[in-house]
């Protein structure tokens, strides 16, 4: 048996801004994208049998993966199969930490994954130019992460310009136990009067020179102001965490996550205790990470092997 494993990480919008709308409903949007070391973690395995058709097994640490028509990691396999016509048997599992609709891109950081693991198995020549184009067929933000690291996102979010790595910082990740409807969120994008937009030049001139503190300063998502509204934790947990020395703390994607940025790994991890203690903290799941280059992202894992 042949396997391999990939590292799913998630990540954070250090800025997000939308910037029109196609005919088709899809949101343009500007963003700066940003790997973090929660992840989750796959193994993708191979008997390399002949069948008529592709034959998928999936298992999980956890009893709530989406069904097949709705999950991501399978559509990735199906897809892989269908266009470079694999009949074999694959046996895939996830090992899950990355909590699900949190706005951290779970589903498709772990979809992303699997086309690795997919392309690494079975057609090893394959660019991760290629793999993304296939990649957005399931998803949006599935090309961005293949590449991981610092990106700048436009288009829908899949037209990719790699930045220099941001600069290093703790991160307090906390996801509140409210869930947003992403279509739902960006119904409400439409209908607001006025935008705050963040200054994503700058920002991205702050990463160029290392500046973590005006990189910092230009956070900024503008699905905060409809996510914000209707989950008022979100903007408690922010101004918990900058009154506790946070250089930043806004809301991911769209939302509920929050992330909080330190300058001091140990300072972070005292605030993420203390958070633990307070009663805002109920019923959120939080986490102490930090940042990942692309070529963290791209590592492999472990190398295929026979067993």
């Amino acid at each position: 048996m042949r396997q391999t494993i990939e590292t799913a990480y998630a990540k954070i919008n250090l800025s997000l801004d939308v910037t029109g709308r196609r005919e088709d409903g899809y949101h343009l949007v500007k963003m700066v994208m940003q790997s973090v070391d929660l992840c989750d973690s796959l193994t993708l395995a191979t008997q390399d049998r002949n069948l008529e058709q592709m034959k998928i097994s999936l298992t999980s640490d956890i009893c709530s993966l989406p069904p097949r028509d709705k999950n991501l990691v399978w559509k990735a396999v199906t897809l892989m199969a269908d266009e470079f016509g694999l009949h074999t048997d694959v046996f895939v599992n996830i090992r899950k930490r990355i909590p699900m609709e949190a706005g951290l891109a779970g589903g498709s950081t772990d979809a992303a994954a699997m086309l690795r693991a997919m392309r690494d198995l079975f057609v090893p020549d394959l660019p991760d130019t290629e793999l993304q184009r296939l990649g957005v067929r399931l998803g949006a933000d599935i090309p961005y992460c293949i590449r991981g690291g610092t990106q700048l996102a436009e288009g829908i979010g899949e037209v990719l310009t790699e930045l220099p790595d941001a600069p290093s910082c703790a991160v307090i990740l906390v996801k509140p136990k409210e869930g947003a409807s992403t279509p739902q969120i960006y119904r409400g994008y439409d209908a607001l009067e006025e935008v705050e937009r963040p200054d994503i030049g700058r920002q991205i001139r702050a990463i160029q020179s290392g500046d973590l503190v005006t990189m910092a300063g230009c956070c900024c998502n503008v699905l905060e102001q409809v996510t914000g509204r209707m989950f008022p934790v979100i903007g408690q947990i922010e101004k918990w965490m900058e009154e506790r020395g946070a250089l930043i703390s806004r809301m991911t994607g769209s939302g509920p996550t929050v992330f909080a940025l330190f300058e001091d790994a140990e300072q972070a991890r005292l605030v993420l205790e203390r958070f633990r203690e307070e009663s805002l903290s109920e019923n959120c799941t939080s986490f102490l990470s930090g940042f990942v280059p692309g070529s963290e992202v791209r590592k492999k894992d472990g190398d295929y092997r026979q067993k």
